[in-house]
Protein backbone atom coordinates (compact mmCIF):
# COMPACT_ATOMS: atom_id res chain seq x y z
CA UNK A 1 0.00 0.00 0.00
CA UNK A 2 1.19 3.51 -0.85
CA UNK A 3 2.07 5.82 2.14
CA UNK A 4 -0.53 8.04 1.64
CA UNK A 5 -3.63 6.54 3.42
CA UNK A 6 -6.49 9.23 2.64
CA UNK A 7 -5.74 8.98 -1.49
CA UNK A 8 -5.25 4.98 -1.01
CA UNK A 9 -8.95 5.04 0.74
CA UNK A 10 -10.42 7.25 -1.41
CA UNK A 11 -9.32 5.55 -4.65
CA UNK A 12 -12.26 2.61 -3.28
CA UNK A 13 -14.70 4.80 -1.94
CA UNK A 14 -14.59 8.01 -3.61
CA UNK A 15 -16.21 10.59 -2.04
CA UNK A 16 -18.57 8.45 0.50
CA UNK A 17 -18.45 9.28 4.17
CA UNK A 18 -15.87 7.64 5.84
CA UNK A 19 -13.67 7.76 9.45
CA UNK A 20 -10.42 9.31 9.51
CA UNK A 21 -7.86 9.69 12.58
CA UNK A 22 -6.19 13.04 12.66
CA UNK A 23 -3.76 14.63 15.12
CA UNK A 24 -2.76 17.91 15.80
CA UNK A 25 -1.34 20.20 18.23
CA UNK A 26 -0.64 23.10 20.16
CA UNK A 27 2.48 25.36 20.03
CA UNK A 28 3.07 27.77 22.04
CA UNK A 29 5.85 30.61 22.22
CA UNK A 30 7.97 31.92 24.94
CA UNK A 31 4.96 34.75 25.17
CA UNK A 32 2.30 31.95 25.71
CA UNK A 33 1.09 32.84 22.25
CA UNK A 34 -0.66 29.91 19.82
CA UNK A 35 0.93 28.67 16.59
CA UNK A 36 -1.69 28.79 14.01
CA UNK A 37 -1.76 27.50 10.02
CA UNK A 38 -3.29 28.79 7.75
CA UNK A 39 -4.54 25.70 5.55
CA UNK A 40 -4.23 26.30 1.90
CA UNK A 41 -7.34 23.54 1.57
CA UNK A 42 -10.02 25.88 3.08
CA UNK A 43 -7.93 29.62 3.19
CA UNK A 44 -8.96 29.75 6.92
CA UNK A 45 -6.85 29.08 10.16
CA UNK A 46 -6.42 26.06 12.09
CA UNK A 47 -4.15 23.74 14.29
CA UNK A 48 -1.55 22.10 12.30
CA UNK A 49 -1.61 18.42 12.20
CA UNK A 50 -2.67 15.55 9.73
CA UNK A 51 -3.67 12.02 9.55
CA UNK A 52 -2.50 8.96 10.66
CA UNK A 53 -0.67 7.00 8.62
CA UNK A 54 -0.69 2.93 8.68
CA UNK A 55 1.34 1.90 11.13
CA UNK A 56 1.74 4.86 12.91
CA UNK A 57 1.19 6.14 16.56
CA UNK A 58 -0.57 9.46 17.27
CA UNK A 59 3.02 10.69 18.70
CA UNK A 60 4.97 9.67 15.56
CA UNK A 61 2.44 11.51 13.22
CA UNK A 62 2.27 14.38 15.08
CA UNK A 63 6.08 14.43 15.49
CA UNK A 64 5.99 13.95 11.10
CA UNK A 65 2.89 16.59 10.45
CA UNK A 66 4.22 19.58 12.32
CA UNK A 67 7.69 19.36 10.70
CA UNK A 68 5.68 18.75 7.51
CA UNK A 69 3.47 21.65 7.80
CA UNK A 70 5.95 24.39 9.93
CA UNK A 71 9.64 23.42 10.01
CA UNK A 72 9.54 22.49 13.92
CA UNK A 73 10.51 20.00 15.80
CA UNK A 74 8.11 18.78 18.57
CA UNK A 75 7.38 16.69 21.49
CA UNK A 76 4.22 15.79 22.71
CA UNK A 77 4.09 16.60 26.10
CA UNK A 78 0.77 15.62 26.91
CA UNK A 79 -2.69 15.44 25.30
CA UNK A 80 -5.14 17.77 25.39
CA UNK A 81 -7.93 15.70 24.21
CA UNK A 82 -9.57 13.11 21.76
CA UNK A 83 -12.37 14.57 19.82
CA UNK A 84 -14.78 12.11 18.12
CA UNK A 85 -18.34 13.61 17.45
CA UNK A 86 -17.35 15.80 14.69
CA UNK A 87 -17.78 15.74 10.23
CA UNK A 88 -15.94 17.51 7.83
CA UNK A 89 -16.71 18.53 4.08
CA UNK A 90 -13.86 18.83 2.04
CA UNK A 91 -13.67 21.22 -0.85
CA UNK A 92 -13.16 18.22 -3.12
CA UNK A 93 -16.68 16.80 -2.20
CA UNK A 94 -14.43 14.61 0.57
CA UNK A 95 -16.60 13.82 3.48
CA UNK A 96 -15.69 12.03 6.89
CA UNK A 97 -16.21 11.71 10.57
CA UNK A 98 -13.06 13.28 11.59
CA UNK A 99 -11.74 11.88 14.68
CA UNK A 100 -8.76 14.25 16.16
CA UNK A 101 -6.07 13.53 18.89
CA UNK A 102 -4.77 17.04 19.97
CA UNK A 103 -1.10 16.99 22.12
CA UNK A 104 0.34 19.76 23.66
CA UNK A 105 3.47 20.02 21.80
CA UNK A 106 6.96 21.53 22.96
CA UNK A 107 9.05 22.83 20.27
CA UNK A 108 12.86 20.91 20.65
CA UNK A 109 14.13 22.08 17.25
CA UNK A 110 13.94 23.10 13.87
CA UNK A 111 13.00 26.42 12.24
CA UNK A 112 9.51 28.08 11.49
CA UNK A 113 8.70 28.16 7.53
CA UNK A 114 7.21 30.76 5.95
CA UNK A 115 4.52 28.42 3.50
CA UNK A 116 4.50 24.80 1.72
CA UNK A 117 2.01 22.37 -0.09
CA UNK A 118 -0.53 22.71 2.74
CA UNK A 119 0.58 25.87 4.46
CA UNK A 120 0.05 29.62 3.20
CA UNK A 121 1.40 31.47 6.77
CA UNK A 122 2.04 30.39 10.27
CA UNK A 123 1.48 32.88 12.78
CA UNK A 124 1.65 33.16 16.73
CA UNK A 125 -1.72 34.86 18.02
CA UNK A 126 -2.80 35.89 21.72
CA UNK A 127 -5.50 33.53 23.31
CA UNK A 128 -8.01 36.97 22.81
CA UNK A 129 -6.53 37.53 19.42
CA UNK A 130 -7.25 34.00 18.14
CA UNK A 131 -9.52 34.02 14.29
CA UNK A 132 -12.44 31.67 13.60
CA UNK A 133 -11.14 28.08 13.11
CA UNK A 134 -11.68 25.70 10.24
CA UNK A 135 -14.21 23.86 11.97
CA UNK A 136 -15.89 23.18 15.60
CA UNK A 137 -13.76 20.41 16.28
CA UNK A 138 -10.39 23.02 16.76
CA UNK A 139 -12.76 25.63 18.30
CA UNK A 140 -13.74 23.07 20.61
CA UNK A 141 -9.56 22.09 21.25
CA UNK A 142 -8.73 25.67 21.70
CA UNK A 143 -11.35 26.14 24.41
CA UNK A 144 -10.14 23.61 25.93
CA UNK A 145 -6.45 24.32 25.63
CA UNK A 146 -7.46 28.27 27.07
CA UNK A 147 -9.25 26.64 29.95
CA UNK A 148 -6.37 24.05 30.27
CA UNK A 149 -8.68 21.54 30.37
CA UNK A 150 -6.56 18.28 29.83
CA UNK A 151 -7.47 15.22 28.81
CA UNK A 152 -11.29 15.53 27.28
CA UNK A 153 -12.73 13.45 25.53
CA UNK A 154 -15.35 14.89 23.32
Amino acid sequence: MEKNYIKWIRSKVGHEPIILNFVGGCIKNDNGEILLQKRKDKNVWGFPGGAIEIGESAQETAIREIKEETGLDVFPQKMIGVYTGYFDEYPNGDKAQVISIFFDLEIVGGNLIESNDETLELKFFDEKSIPKLVNQQHEDALRDIINREYGVCR
